[in-house]
């Protein structure tokens, strides 16, 4: 059980992040992409996201040996330069502090070395990774990132207006129990708690582990909530000497965004085509409408043999149905076509180039 204790004063010191915190995001959704889970529901964005890395954003896994991550990656600002700036203020000794708690005993690349060292030139390699990964995993869904925030920030807002503190704090944690000290989060699931403890920092227990769980005190610093929509696990809570505790929370669908792209026919999350093959699963798509086989062949771009011979399998699978009229035929979706495609706004047909498209022609001068 997560126990978070608040103050008199921590009672007027709790904030909603305004912005997403890009870094903070970027650190929720690589922990979900190498979690050893294996929700189908993250399966294929897993696969996506790790395909997508490159390789110059590898060293950040140097930083995370056996998932440590050093405290001083966790910062809160608007954009990511401005993170990295507030991660290069970070005081030498406590990244040296930090890069020792997480490698202990064992032996870290030379890069890490010098870092530790306070190398410049290791410094340009975290924020030459922190950007690689960043445009790989954030950059595509950040405009949807900041949308899902803005509602969530209002959602927020609203319920503190309406209903107090305590409603706004419950309803973020579905199960969550808020008696005007303390804010219980019952059977919270394994997730990752960053704490920092004296000088040093410390890698906490995650919640709900055989220790009974973990017990946060505010003690006056106050309490700043974020929305992370790349963490569904759980509770992200960075706990740092001086500085309000930072609690990242999973808010959402529970399901990572995914780009517009990724959601249409040609997206990589596509399910029909690994099934179907690319233009029979076009094909099913196309016929939201009934449309004769001419018609799918000029969308599709192939020949009318073509375009029949994949209406004929389509057809034998249950998926559509053929139906003649006079000297033509017509395909059209079935039930079953309409249930494996789900909702999805009808195609347009691309028309095939005749002379009666063709512009008119431009007076001569």
């Amino acid at each position: 059980m997560l126990c978070v204790h608040f103050t008199t004063e921590d009672l007027s010191r709790v904030r909603f992040a305004p912005r997403p915190a890009p870094l903070q995001e970027l650190h929720a959704a690589l922990t979900t992409a190498v979690a050893s889970g294996r929700d189908p529901l993250f399966g294929r964005w897993r696969g996506r996201v790790l395909r997508a890395l490159p390789a110059t954003a590898g060293p950040l896994a140097d930083l995370v040996p056996a998932g440590r991550p050093p405290a001083f990656l966790d910062v809160l600002a608007d954009t990511l330069d401005e993170s990295f700036e507030l991660i290069r203020t970070a005081h030498p000794e406590t990244v040296r502090a930090e890069l020792e708690r997480v490698y202990g005993a064992g032996v870290p690349p030379r890069w890490i070395r010098g870092l530790h060292a306070g190398e410049e030139a290791s410094w340009h390699v975290v924020r030459r990774a922190q950007r690689a990964a960043y445009e790989a995993v954030l950059a595509p869904v950040w405009p949807l990132v900041r949308d899902l925030h803005r509602e969530e920030f209002a959602r927020h807002a609203l319920t503190v207006a309406e209903h107090g503190l305590g409603a706004a704090l419950t309803a973020l944690a579905p199960g969550s129990v808020f008696d005007g000290s303390v804010w219980r989060w019952p059977a919270p699931p394994d997730a990752t708690t960053l704490a920092s403890q004296g000088s040093r920092g410390s890698l906490a227990r995650p919640a709900g582990t055989p220790s009974g769980g973990r017990a946060v005190r505010l003690g006056g610093r106050g309490l700043v909530l974020v929305p992370t929509f790349h963490h569904p696990a759980g509770p992200l809570l960075q706990d740092l000497p001086a500085r309000p505790v930072v609690l990242t929370y999973p808010a959402g669908s529970g399901h990572p965004p995914a780009p517009l792209a990724l959601d249409g026919p040609d997206g990589s999350d596509d399910p029909l085509t690994p099934v179907l093959g690319r233009t029979r699963a076009e094909l099913v798509r196309l016929l939201a409408e009934p449309r004769s086989t001419t018609e799918l062949a000029r969308a599709l771009r192939v020949s009318n043999a073509t375009a029949s011979g994949h209406a004929a399998g389509s057809r034998t699978a249950g998926l559509i149905r053929t139906v003649r009229a006079g000297r033509s035929v017509r395909h059209e979706r079935t039930a079953l076509g309409d249930l494996v495609v789900g909702p999805q706004p009808a195609p347009q047909l691309t028309p095939h180039p005749t002379p009666c498209h063709a512009p008119p022609p431009r007076p001569t001068p």
